[in-house]
């Protein structure tokens, strides 16, 4: 079994947890998620099988969107609707659409995240989380991150209650805290604040139309049409640039060589797929350290005993 299983991931469980519970229904050990997911977030999780195992950490790299909903009023030591409170302000004048939509153009595009305590981030081999536990808290690294769009998802032209909820739809890069968004959303407005849901809608080229659930995987694999939901790994990578080769380079490519840089480019400075001319992945490349003008492979996806 290979590819890749978008999976619908429901609230309750953990990124590894599902790994976990799919090893047992796929009857496979050779499974790995691509991105860890706090366990109330739902939501689109690429699962990848097999020989994807080796794609994953280029789904993680790649963009997310996400559906969440803030509330103002009150702030959590988690940053979710899961943790205590820890400050609370009536919000005791009306917000207007208008300053919310202000508020939400100032935090599109690179801007700076702490990241929350209880959170899987290192800091001096210990995770965020194991400190909070233990009531520690830790000087945090902030972190530069990338909003590509966020939208109002509420018609509302005016905002008022001792506590304000909305949704909004954000697009992101790697490593952006959805939860610290929230926070900073009502921080801009004046109020404490934390993400009272999330969903996540979209991983790399996957979203939620693609995902299955549990239950529907469990039924396919009763059926015996489990691989007939499967992804290939190149549907993983699709969003990496192409550099397309014939039969005779492919052999080289099998056996690891290193590989002129195409005249075509265009400024390339992340990882390159390195396919067929029938589009199937055989490496992914990057730019060799020592040599100008030179590509080395990162990862040999397919070689000739495979």
């Amino acid at each position: 079994m290979e590819g890749i299983l978008p999976l619908f991931k429901p609230a309750g469980l953990t990124s590894h947890d599902c790994v976990f519970k799919l090893r047992k229904i796929l009857k496979t050990k050779k499974v790995g998620h691509t991105g860890t997911l706090d366990p109330d977030v739902t939501g689109v999780l690429p699962i990848c099988i097999g020989r994807a195992t080796k794609v994953a950490e280029y789904v993680t790299d790649a963009g997310k969107a996400y559906e969440g909903e803030v509330t103002i009023g009150f702030s959590t030591t988690t940053e979710d609707s899961s943790g205590d409170t820890v400050a609370k302000k009536v919000v005791d004048r009306l917000i207007t659409r208008d300053e919310i939509l202000s508020v939400l153009t100032s935090l599109t595009g690179e801007i700076e995240q702490t990241p929350p305590m209880y959170s899987a981030v290192k800091v001096n081999g210990k995770r965020l989380y194991e400190y909070a536990r233990l009531g520690i808290e830790v000087e945090r690294p902030a972190r530069k991150v990338t909003i590509y769009s966020i939208q109002l998802l509420d018609d509302r032209q005016e905002f008022s209650g001792e506590t304000i909820t909305f949704r909004f739809q954000v697009d992101c890069s790697k490593g952006t805290y959805i939860r610290t968004l929230a926070v900073m959303i009502g921080e801009q407005l004046g109020f404490p604040a934390h993400m009272s849901s999330l969903q996540r809608i979209r991983a790399a080229s996957f979203s939620l139309a693609d995902c299955l659930t549990f239950s529907q995987i469990e039924e396919k694999m009763e059926q015996g049409t489990i691989e007939n939901s499967l992804y290939p790994l190149e549907r993983a990578i699709s969003h990496l640039p192409k550099y397309r080769i014939n039969d005779k380079v492919a052999e080289k490519v099998k056996n690891g060589a290193v590989l002129p840089l195409p005249t075509d480019s265009q400024n390339w400075d992340g990882p390159i797929v390195v396919e067929t001319e029938a589009e199937i992945a055989l490496a992914i490349y990057a730019m060799h350290p020592n040599k100008p003008g030179f590509i080395k492979p990162v990862k040999v996806l397919r070689n000739n005993q495979m």
